[in-house]
């Protein structure tokens, strides 16, 4: 667990703002028809015409700017020439490197209209996320964070994934501590000024399991349900949080 200064955390807020810039542009660029590669591609140009570096482009191998989960993908959809069709969702996660430091968020986007599942699946994450954040403060406990996600989700009979969760985030794209999306409240450690955690909720419309495809990335439900995944990157402050890129962020 590293604890960034205040001069770290503004430029983690600019990394994030570039992100977040990139993801309003796909919320423009989301119609039928459009590929996945056609979005990767307007996020890598953006992403270095801003003076930073794709965080995910060969990280681990990652082939891709973007992450890009259609409908029953969980995460780490690898982008493609497939069109989007109306009434699919699909997950886009992106990640920048600017100045030494990372930017990390997520946002699920509708193409077209969607049914009343999708929407509801996407409204719950969202949601969750939002209350997740509301526990971030010093003197606070980890678990509190995934305690909050997983007892919003688990109302409205959706199931949180457990096999991949947050993480922190800074000068590295995944560091100390991970954050789960479930769990009691009250454990873990204790939050900390300083601390800057990755929190999104992957949520499940039907049960929890993740499959993966033989690509090594792209995972799935194991029941073919829809998932929805939104994400930022939160610092934690005195006087309790700040989302990076937040002026950049859709509301």
């Amino acid at each position: 667990m590293v604890l960034k200064t205040t001069g770290e955390i503004e430029l983690m807020d600019e990394a994030n703002r570039i992100v977040h810039q990139v993801l309003n542009g796909i919320t423009e660029l989301i119609v039928p028809g459009v590929t996945t590669a056609e979005l990767d591609s307007f996020a890598e140009d953006y992403i270095r015409g801003a003076g930073g570096v794709p965080a995910f482009l060969n990280y681990r191998g990652f082939p891709a700017t973007l992450c890009t989960s259609i409908n029953d993908v969980i995460v780490h959809g690898i982008p493609d020439q497939t069109p989007l069709e109306k009434g699919d969702i699909v997950g886009v996660d992106c990640g920048v490197l600017y100045k030494g430091y990372y930017g990390d968020a997520a946002r699920t986007y509708a193409v077209g209209e969607v049914s009343s599942q999708a929407k509801q699946l996407m409204d719950v994450t969202r949601e969750s996320l939002d209350l997740a954040i509301r526990e971030i403060e010093p003197g606070k406990r980890l678990s509190d964070i995934g305690h909050a996600v997983q007892s919003h989700v688990e109302k409205f009979g959706f199931s949180v994934v457990r096999e991949f969760v947050g993480h922190g985030i800074g000068a590295a794209l995944h560091e100390d501590p991970q954050v789960p999306n479930f769990g009691q409240p009250g454990r873990g450690p204790v939050l900390e000024t300083g601390m800057v955690l990755a929190i999104e909720p992957m949520v499940n419309a039907g049960e929890p399991g993740v499959k993966v495809d033989a690509d090594g990335w792209t995972a799935r439900t194991t029941d073919g349900a829809l998932s929805a995944h939104f994400e930022f990157s939160v610092a934690v402050t005195e006087n309790g949080q700040k989302v990076l890129g937040r002026s950049q962020a859709a509301a």
